[in-house]
């Protein structure tokens, strides 16, 4: 048995503060096979080294595991201010100075394993699902046996091996107070190949599915135990192809809760019977993963739907008052100029939504983008990426189509971009004591615009 202390080195509050699910997991697997864990987060603790030294000496570990959930922020207008590596060099070069062992996984770390564990001299790497594996490499470094630098990823788990998280109260308290949101996972993997997401590799490419009541059981014990009102399913994609996310929906409506809830979509042909279900069960807003603005992008970037979709999906929503925000990336593969321009004649044609546009894509390796990047002279076989590089399209000026984007979306404030503009006004929001996901804001339906809210709409014009 051993005394096992875990970090979450995020101390990103954007775009608001997220409860470290993943380290939450890590820690129900270990406490579950015995050993004592302790859950550490620098975002509680304000980012402070002197909290985390004093959390070493009053719970003296065996070893410490750092759970890296993101490199940096996506976002190419700001990557030089928005890179963490360093900061968690920092915290292990602190723990090996302790003389802990350190072991890092997360799905940040799982991007660049080999090039991460060498960058911030930690001993150990876990690559993927950390809960089975975890549990394995403690085992055999309390035995003395010899193990490997890094775990790579094994068979998948299944509904029955997934741990749900071990939720501590403090960390809970904290984060509603910070965001009013808390994160559950109904289920892992991805089915599509997009051009340019590292997901598949990180929780692999077939759906794995968590028990609808087993979901639902979850939701309820958090709304019993800690008061938690909204809820935010992190799966890749909510809206599968295999009709899971209407079986929870099924089960959550049935239940009954007083809990409201959002999720990312793909925008994806969906039903009004189906859309109906969804808002019974708790439905309160739509992220959509639209990622793209014409057909030629989306195709290009290898998505499973077209602009004609994206079109129908939103006016399905506008008509049950489902508050949708499109997240759509410019510069990517097919992009010229005339796209760019007809993108942004696209998007400002959706009614009562919200958009947020992004410039550029960040590159991983792995990803069929970087390989077109190789081929297009963008990137070199031997150049890091451990500090982010954007794929922009060959044939467009990156300076040009931002200052495009900034002219054609100028004067709708439910078009956000830059998206650090959109950061502002939240914490501008949050401020005034208002949590949740704050978007939604934005949207002000025909049946509702007598309903104003002066003080929250005000602070995002």
């Amino acid at each position: 048995m051993a005394r096992i202390l875990l970090i979450s080195t995020n101390t990103t509050t954007e775009p608001y503060p997220v409860y470290p699910l993943g380290m939450s997991v890590v820690a129900s697997a270990l406490n579950a096979a015995g050993h004592i864990v302790r859950q550490f987060d620098f975002l509680m603790a304000e980012s402070r080294i002197e909290c985390l030294e004093r959390t070493q000496l009053d719970f003296s570990p065996d070893m410490t595991g750092i759970s890296l959930r993101n490199v940096d922020n996506v976002d190419s207008l700001s990557a030089d201010t928005n890179w963490y590596l360093g900061h968690v060099k920092e915290v292990v070069a602190f723990l090996k100075a302790k003389k802990q062992i350190v072991i890092v996984g997360g799905p940040g770390f799982s991007l660049m394993p080999e090039e991460i564990l060498d960058f911030l001299g930690a001993d150990y790497g876990v690559v993927g699902e950390g809960e089975r594996k975890i549990v394995k490499l403690v085992s055999m470094l309390e035995t003395g046996a010899q193990a490997p630098r890094i775990l790579k990823p094994e068979q998948a788990l299944q509904s029955k091996n997934m741990h749900t998280p071990l939720w501590d109260q403090a960390l809970v308290n904290f984060y509603l107070e910070q965001s009013g949101i808390m994160s559950i996972q109904t289920k892992r993997g991805c089915e599509n190949r997009c051009s340019y997401c590292s997901y598949p590799s990180i929780e692999g490419g077939t759906i794995r599915p968590r028990d609808a009541q087993e979901v639902t059981d979850e939701v309820e014990r958090l709304h019993k135990k800690f008061g938690v009102e909204t809820i935010f399913f992190t799966d890749s994609v909510f809206n599968d192809s295999h009709g899971h996310y209407l079986e929870v929906a099924e089960h959550l409506a049935r239940r009954a809760l007083p809990v409201r809830w959002s999720a990312f979509f793909q925008p994806t042909p969906i039903s009004t019977a189906d859309l109906k279900l969804l808002k019974c069960s708790g439905l309160q807003a739509m992220e959509v993963g639209t990622d793209a603005s014409t057909d030629t992008t989306l195709t290009a970037m290898k998505k499973p739907f077209l602009l004609e979709d994206v079109i129908r999906f939103n006016e399905a929503c506008v008509r049950e008052l489902i508050p949708c925000a499109h997240f759509v990336i410019f510069g990517g593969p097919g992009e010229t100029p005339k796209t760019v321009q007809q993108g942004i004649d696209n998007l400002n044609g959706l009614d009562n939504c919200v958009v947020f546009p992004f410039s550029g894509i960040r590159l991983y390796k792995g990803t069929p983008l970087y390989s077109q990047a190789k081929k297009e002279g963008i990137v070199e076989p031997e150049t890091s990426l451990l500090k982010p590089l954007y794929y922009f399209s060959p044939k467009i000026d990156p300076d040009a189509m931002n200052e495009s984007l900034i002219k054609g979306f100028s004067g709708r404030r439910d078009r956000v971009f830059p998206p650090s503009d959109g950061q502002d006004r939240m914490n501008v929001l949050r401020r005034f004591g208002y949590r949740g996901l704050l978007w939604d804001t934005l949207i002000k339906f025909p049946e509702t615009e007598n309903q104003t809210q002066p003080t929250r709409s005000t602070a995002w014009t």
